[in-house]
């Protein structure tokens, strides 16, 4: 959760800082952010394929095949990750006009895509780093460091978006320097602390973290058939999940496009702000896939169900104050963001639809974590993609024509209570917790 937390306050310093830029800087990098959204996502559950089998390992006091699996997932990532970076600099520039974009907003929306896809694959190490040490237990590292990119993110940005600044201390006169970037300059400013993040994570995985330290202890680096085919079986139908939700978001930005200036950017900076509600949930539904991971490396399928049943609690507790607590400020909220009163004001409607859902989003997430770390990935992932596609996208179109932006909310909120209810009933009315192994080929006794 902490460093969840890290990562929203990395996401209110973006969103305040480009605020301050005005309302076209703000709509530019909103239009482009869920597509952003899909290619990072596309790369971190990649990386999952490999992580949840070191998790495994792990339980199973295997060292030697945890520290296998963490040299493949290197190997593969950079593959991967180097492939999806061409395609996403090839069609930057063209981006913001299928999106819909208004012309004087694209070519800033396509600048800020393409510094980002072109930092991928030192994304996807620090996505793959995070993920090996959390699910070898270590769930403190990855969120000091979490920590530290924020700062980091902050300074860089401040001295790369705004132009050198002149204080006055007393009669001292002291300048800060700076370059004076803008939008360019928030999109370096983060990756640049994403780069040096990354390396920090690289070098705590490899040679510091016991289970899967590679420094002194020599292995082979190529790519096996057996752990590449868990991995994929793993981590595919994750990537096709976020992809495909990633698409109804893309639609979404589409529905909202024609909306106007105002409502790209209150959507974008709307969404920043509810960050501060979901990701605890994500930090909580990391450490599910953590816990019933290694549980069931252990073959201990009680303490799965157990695990899950207790991190899905968690989630919606936590959640559902982080709710009440957004729809009782949402003003000063968004406020913090931007000091465009009309994008800040229209940011806190909808704000305050979204918190109603809030609980049952919880459910979905820490749930779908919980399914992760026993290789069960299939099913909910035909459920979040269902959920998305076949509820939220044709009432967002439907709602947005009478109630416009408001109308896009109201149906993400009614979407998001749907899918948490049929993850529910999919974690307390099936046996998920004793499923078949995709990574041994077993089939547990009382599955059996």
């Amino acid at each position: 959760m902490l460093a969840q937390l890290s990562s929203i306050a990395m996401q209110y310093i973006d969103a305040s800082m480009v605020g301050r830029l005005g309302a076209d800087d703000s709509a530019a990098i909103g239009l482009v952010s869920t597509s952003l959204w899909l290619f990072w996502g596309i790369c971190s559950a990649m990386t999952s394929g490999y992580s949840v089998q070191v998790a495994h390992k792990v339980g199973a006091s295997d060292g030697k095949g945890a520290r296998n699996v963490f040299r493949q997932g290197i190997v593969a990532s950079l593959i991967f990750s180097f492939a999806i970076a061409l395609l996403g600099i090839a069609i930057a520039w063209r981006l913001p006009y299928w999106l819909g974009g208004e012309e004087e907003i694209c070519a800033t929306a396509s600048l800020y895509f393409v510094v980002f896809v072109a930092a991928l694959p030192l994304l996807t190490l620090n996505y793959l780093a995070g993920g090996m040490l959390r699910c070898a237990g270590n769930m403190k590292v990855p969120s000091m460091i979490s920590g530290l990119m924020c700062v980091l993110d902050c300074l860089f940005n401040f001295l790369l978006i705004f132009p050198s600044h002149t204080y006055g201390f007393g009669g001292v006169v002291v300048t800060v320097p700076g370059a004076g970037l803008g939008v360019l300059g928030a999109a370096l400013g983060t990756v640049g602390a994403e780069a040096v993040c990354a390396a920090l994570m690289m070098w705590y995985a490899c040679c510091r973290q016991p289970e899967i330290r590679l420094a002194g202890n020599p292995g082979s680096w190529r790519l096996s058939r057996p752990v590449t085919r868990q991995a994929v079986d793993i981590s595919v139908p994750m990537t096709v999940e976020h992809a495909v939700i990633c698409g109804a978001q893309i639609a979404i930005t589409m529905i909202v496009a024609p909306l106007g200036v105002i409502a790209i950017a209150a959507n974008a900076f709307a969404v920043t702000a509810e960050s501060l509600c979901y990701m605890p949930g994500y930090g909580i539904g990391d450490a599910a896939t953590a816990l019933t991971g290694q549980s069931h490396g252990a073959a201990r399928w009680e303490l799965v169900r157990r695990f899950g049943y207790m991190a899905v609690g968690l989630g919606m507790a936590v959640m559902s104050v982080m709710g009440l607590l957004m729809y009782l400020f949402a003003d000063e909220i968004m406020m913090l963001i931007t000091p465009v009163k009309a994008i800040s004001d229209l940011g806190a409607e909808v704000l305050r639809i979204e918190a109603w859902a809030e609980p049952m989003f919880a459910a979905s997430i820490v749930a779908y974590g919980a399914f992760v770390g026993v290789g069960h990935t299939k099913l909910p992932a035909a459920m979040n993609f269902g959920s998305i596609w076949l509820v939220r996208v044709p009432l967002a179109w439907w709602l947005s024509h009478s109630m416009g932006l408001k109308g896009v909310w109201v149906a993400m909120c009614l979407e998001l209570t749907f899918r948490g209810i049929i993850f529910l009933l999919r974690l307390f009315l099936s046996r998920w917790w004793s499923a078949p192994s995709v990574l041994s080929g077993e089939t547990p006794s009382e599955f059996k």
